[in-house]
């Protein structure tokens, strides 16, 4: 299968079957990107436009990913440890 095939079958799917297929492909993936520094450069700009685009408040985010600390440890305000 090539990546145009891949690129095809994924687009293909229905939007709730798009979203299954990142929450279970993702996290695979990014074990190994995290791996490359280079490519985490590349994939920055990536994210952050896919965010702008949304029109999610960058602040907002952050604030969420503290709330959900390092690796989603609950560990911000409102959490007990």
């Amino acid at each position: 299968m090539t990546l145009q095939d891949i690129t095809a079958a994924v687009t293909a799917l229905d939007p709730e079957s798009k979203k299954a297929f990142l929450l279970q492909a993702l996290p695979e993936l990014a074990k190994e990107a995290m791996q490359d520094q280079m490519f985490l450069m590349q994939l920055f700009p990536v994210f952050l436009n896919i965010l702008q685009e949304s029109g999610i408040d960058l602040q907002q985010l952050l604030k969420l990913a503290v709330m959900f600390g390092p690796a989603g440890e609950n560990t911000g305000p409102g959490f007990s440890a």
